[in-house]
């Protein structure tokens, strides 16, 4: 339904977007994730047709947004982070001119009472927008994005200010339009991508970190591998044993407690199982293993860990660059002093030579 293929957008020397493809199938439910700045929603505006692209191609039900782009919009609903509302109109005066403006041929009343029943805005279809909460505007977004009923839905920031029943009721209305459309979310509320988007794709800098089905994001996070043991023995030696002990990089005590069983939280450094070798150094202590319990991760987690690895890599990539052009620019200096000092020499043995000459005369 989406194709994204190479897309880049620089504004003058910064890249906003760079170089990035990705595809999302009808049906979709599909969240952006990204910290402030990473080029979510300038990708969406590509996508929308809002704005152009510096190279790369973005096509919707098969057709280029650039080449095609009357064409290609028709098939697509969006709600930016500021919903375009007029205040002065009433739900009713808005939806109608939305509808004339998208040229929709679908049964007028019928189209827009089916709108307003999915979002839940019946009791104030005759309002006017400025005397309605924030929760009804954001609905009234939302009912003009469905005008037209689009294949694609864009929602930008679809929660930003709502409170938390109108949070959970724009959940559920994201979740039931996902039925029958193809839905990308921009959110910063981790636990919103959570619960209603099918895949996550995390952009930083630019670039694509990690694209992944909701349920399977951890794989793309190289992350240390955290367990709570529960051992029976004195608390503060055992602590002081799981410290110092080589491959775990963080040890600390809970407060959970069986019996004489403590339970301690321990991390592993990546690639390393240290549950072998933990066990057999407890049972040299004498200290009995009651439990040990795997722990995952949190998308939050996982989102902070990979725009971190990818900060750290990108001010690597930098330093390496800017350490590169510094050897350069030594290495040119150096070549140049020795070519200076090569033609300084040449002269002053030419001049010894004519020198000799003239004395030879």
């Amino acid at each position: 339904m989406i194709k994204i293929d190479h897309l880049v957008k620089n504004y003058g020397p910064n890249c906003a977007v760079d170089d990035i493809s990705f595809e999302v199938k009808k049906g979709e439910i599909v969240g952006l994730l990204g910290p402030n700045g990473a080029g979510k929603s300038t990708t969406m505006n590509i996508l929308t047709g809002y704005l152009s692209a510096t190279s790369g191609n973005v096509s919707v039900a098969g057709l280029d947004i650039l080449d095609n782009p009357l064409e290609a919009k028709k098939h697509i609903g969006y709600l930016p982070e500021q919903p375009p509302l007029y205040l002065d109109m009433t739900v009713e005066e808005y939806l109608i001119f939305n509808y004339d403006l998208k040229g929709c041929k679908l049964n007028r009343d019928k189209h827009l009472a089916e709108i307003c029943d999915v979002v839940k805005i019946t009791d104030v279809y005759k309002r006017v927008i400025k005397h309605l909460s924030k929760g009804y505007k954001q609905r009234v977004g939302i009912a003009q994005a469905l005008i037209g009923s689009p294949e694609v839905i864009i929602f930008d920031e679809p929660t930003v200010g709502l409170d938390p029943k109108q949070i959970i009721e724009v959940r559920n209305l994201i979740r039931t339009l996902g039925r029958d459309h193809t839905v990308i979310l921009s959110t910063h509320i981790l636990q919103e991508v959570q619960a209603v988007c099918d895949r996550i794709i995390i952009i930083n800098k630019g670039k694509i970190v990690a694209d992944e089905l909701t349920e399977n994001i951890t794989r793309a996070v190289e992350n240390n591998r955290r367990f709570n043991v529960k051992i029976c023995g004195p608390q503060k030696e055992v602590l002081a044993m799981l410290k110092s002990k080589p491959g775990i990089v963080y040890a600390e005590l809970l407060s959970q407690r069986d019996g004489d069983a403590y339970t301690y939280m321990i991390e592993s450094e990546v690639g390393i199982d240290v549950r072998k070798t933990l066990f057999y150094t407890l049972a040299e202590k004498k200290w009995p293993l009651i439990g040990i319990e795997a722990l995952g991760m949190n998308l939050e987690d996982i989102f902070i860990t990979i725009v971190d690895q990818t900060s750290a890599k990108n001010r690597y990539e930098r330093h390496s660059q800017k350490s590169k052009r510094q050897k350069s620019n030594i290495e040119s200096e150096v070549a140049e002093s020795i070519i200076a000092k090569s033609k300084k020499n040449d002269s002053e043995f030419s001049g010894l030579f004519d020198d000799d000459n003239d004395y030879k005369k």
